[in-house]
């Protein structure tokens, strides 16, 4: 039987009829009778079903995938896609937050075609169990972990190292330290200091990407998303509880958020939306490492030719672009 520990609802019919598939394989191998016209028929019905709900996801749905707790995480990206990393921490002036991780790397670009290049990497880290997750404060930054990030972009710029920037947070800490020392003022800071740093920054988000949380460090050239990613102003639950005062109405507040990769490269806040495998990044992390190297290879050999002026010209034009309309002229009545 399949594992069920972290199944979500819409999947458990695959995996029942994925299941059935392997008993009766199991006995065609243990029986004298030929089964494989009953096998094949199965593995077609299998793979139908499969196509069926990966393709057709709501956008609730897509939230549960990118909060799947086997999915992969910054530093298991940091592990697959670099050499040589060496963690940076502390903000010099308060402590080391370790819900952001970050330090210098040697991003290995010729698996993908381009050359291989030193960059400031950083993102968001959660946890496998709960004395990690505790540990990381489940991906949560207090102020500290912003001025790590802003501290270490700064020195990537001083040097000429571009920043890849990974996000995965449910949201910025709100606990009554962080408001105390801080929290929105780190955060509005960091998107000023990311306007005007004079390096390549590369964003991509590898799985939630929640309001102020995820924008603190999300200021950047280009911005990437994993295709079951999700990326919003608020969380869908918090969003259900403001307006349906409970968290009852999370999947409809999820829908009318639109916070899904495709909704956001419609609107122009995403660049380009990288493909996952079928089920999601933890269904298979090697072909979603190699995604996420190659879209983040050709997005550092895209801006390593700007000069600083240029680069940040890009950038301001890029971010004054979003949230354009046109207004149409009032109707008149007709006599």
């Amino acid at each position: 039987m399949a594992d069920d520990e972290h199944l979500l609802d819409f999947e458990k019919p695959l995996v029942e009829l994925e299941d059935k598939l392997t008993e009766m394989r199991e006995l065609n191998a243990e029986t004298q009778d030929d089964l494989s016209n009953e096998i094949e028929a199965l593995e077609e019905r299998v793979e139908q079903l499969r196509t069926s709900i990966y393709r057709n996801l709501t956008r609730w749905q897509r939230v549960q995938i990118a909060r799947h707790p086997e999915r992969p995480y910054t530093l298991d990206h940091i592990e697959a896609l670099t050499e040589d990393f060496t963690e940076l921490r502390g903000d010099r002036k308060f402590g080391d937050d370790r819900s952001i991780v970050g330090g210098l790397a040697q991003f290995t670009g010729s698996r993908f075609g381009y050359r291989d290049r030193t960059v400031m990497v950083m993102g968001h880290q959660k946890g496998r169990d709960t004395k990690e997750r505790k540990y990381r404060r489940f991906g949560m930054p207090n102020p500290e972990g912003y001025r790590k990030a802003e501290r270490l972009m700064k020195m990537a710029a001083k040097f000429g190292k571009p920043v890849v920037v990974l996000l995965d947070t449910p949201g910025a800490y709100p606990g009554m330290g962080a408001e105390e020392r801080g929290q929105a003022e780190a955060i509005a800071h960091n998107l000023f200091e990311m306007a005007r740093l004079e390096t390549p920054v590369v964003i991509v988000v590898i799985g939630e990407g929640a309001s102020g949380g995820a924008l603190g460090v999300g200021l950047g050239d280009r911005i990437l998303m994993l295709e079951n990613a999700w990326y919003s102003v608020i969380a869908p639950e918090s969003c259900s509880q403001i307006l349906w005062r409970s968290w009852d109405h999370k999947e409809d507040a999820a829908q009318a958020l639109k916070l899904t990769a495709t909704d956001l490269t419609e609107v122009g806040i995403v660049d380009e939306i990288v493909p996952e495998p079928v089920g999601g990044a933890h269904r298979d992390p090697q072909r979603t490492y190699q995604a996420v190297g190659a879209a983040v290879a050709d997005a550092l050999d895209e801006l390593e030719g700007l000069d600083p002026q240029a680069l940040l010209d890009q950038r301001l034009e890029k971010f004054d672009a979003l949230g354009a309309y046109e207004s149409a002229e009032p109707m008149t009545a007709s006599a």
